[in-house]
């Protein structure tokens, strides 16, 4: 790929691993992020089977593993907070309910940053205006920045991608609702979990916490079922109006977590939502992560399938000869029925997340109860296991022409 130009909207976690693997082959690569800065907060998340993988191939393992917030099982707990059923980490090959690698978003990020600082131009506080896909490259006109030409965009920018919106049309999103809304803040730990997470059910909604930073805080969360409504995403008191509103009346420790909304830094809320697109590119501009491809948190591998998707789509741009547009549909053709399978795991997950009644709260108690007797656990839990493991990743080495 030596003298191909790639810009990457999109700073998070698949901008930047798709940044690695596009350098490691030769491209010149610049990464446009909106925001002004590097952004270090964000949940816990997981990386499971083949993303462990990928991981190993970056050569950031050791890196990962001790960044990574130590996770030592979950318990369901009553509103009492007594621990009714619990799973630990240590089975199921590390791809179980919790998983062997949960790690803090902003870690992943700032390891990912680390791997490509020297090799990748950043550009904070500015975002792509227009696209405009000629003969001789996409031309880029940037909100701040000067007009660019690049060879290939890849919109890396989330779940309500601007890049998909130039290239797509507004109405081309295809978001999916799945009837759940998610939140998640930092919290003062006085729950005093160690290494473990605590999640306190009633019909519709879910609150739990996770200790992190060394035991020192919580991470907190509430999920609860709903239709869609409307809400801007940007106005953050509002958004805590609405978890207050929809956490008023739970027991456990809830009022306690909920207190504690003001303080929290890295606020986050929005709805559980998939895309479904028809096709991930459209020219040299193409998508990757939640912005092609988006799970859902309830899926529990959309970090997985960002780091995947990022490692193929640059493969297969790498050898592509140089034909863009047809590495773009190559990295589809090969990705998107993993991908798919993954999607319809997390459709249905949400009914184990968040039950509607307390007859669900009750079953999902005693399948995880279940999960603790060894082999039944493994046979529960088979084909998530086989699914986060699924996909075989295909060996790009040749391409790394640009590796001293």
């Amino acid at each position: 790929m030596t003298g191909i130009k790639a810009l990457i909207s999109g700073a998070g976690v698949a901008g930047p691993a798709l940044a690695y693997w596009l350098a490691r082959y030769g491209a010149q690569v610049t990464v446009v992020e909106s925001a002004s800065a590097r952004r270090t907060g964000g949940q816990l998340i997981d990386i499971r089977g083949c993303g462990r993988d990928v991981i190993a191939r970056a050569g950031l393992t050791e890196a990962v593993r001790a960044a990574r917030t130590v996770a030592d099982g979950l318990s369901f707990v009553d509103e009492r907070g007594r621990r009714q059923a619990s799973v630990r980490a240590d089975g199921f090959g590390g791809d179980g309910p919790v998983t062997e690698i949960e790690i803090l978003r902003g870690a992943l990020v700032e390891i990912l940053h680390e791997a490509t600082g020297n090799s990748v131009e950043y550009v904070f506080g500015d975002r792509i205006g227009a696209l405009d896909d000629r003969h001789d490259g996409v031309h880029v006109t940037l909100e701040k920045s000067e007009p660019r030409r690049f060879d290939v965009v890849i919109g890396a920018d989330g779940l309500h991608s601007g890049v998909r919106d130039l290239a797509f049309g507004a109405d081309g999103a295809r978001l999916r609702h799945l009837d759940h809304y998610l939140s998640f803040w930092t919290a003062q730990n006085m729950l005093g979990l160690r290494d473990w997470t605590e999640v306190y059910s009633e019909p519709g909604r879910t609150i739990g916490a996770r200790a992190v930073d060394g035991n020192t805080r919580l991470m907190a969360f509430l999920s609860f079922r709903s239709a869609p409504f409307r809400y801007d995403p940007g106005d953050t008191t509002a958004l805590k109006a609405v978890v207050r509103s929809r956490a008023a009346g739970m027991r456990w420790y809830a009022d306690e977590l909920i207190a504690q909304l003001d303080d929290a830094p890295d606020f986050y809320f929005d709805a559980c939502s998939q895309v479904a697109l028809p096709h991930w590119s459209s020219g040299r501009i193409g998508l990757v992560g939640d912005a092609a491809f988006c799970a859902s948190p309830l899926s529990g591998h959309g970090t997985t399938i960002a780091l995947v998707g990022a490692y193929v789509l640059a493969g297969e741009l790498a050898g592509a000869d140089g034909d863009i547009a047809a590495g773009l549909r190559a990295y589809e053709d090969r990705l998107r029925p993993w991908i798919t399978r993954i999607q319809r795991f997390g459709q249905a997950n949400g009914k184990t997340m968040t039950p509607r009644t307390s007859a669900g709260i009750a079953f999902r108690r005693g399948v995880v109860a279940l999960q603790e007797r060894l082999p039944i656990g493994e046979l529960l839990l088979r084909e998530q296991i086989r699914m986060s493991n699924g996909f075989a990743l295909p060996d790009y080495t040749g391409h790394e022409r640009a590796r001293s």
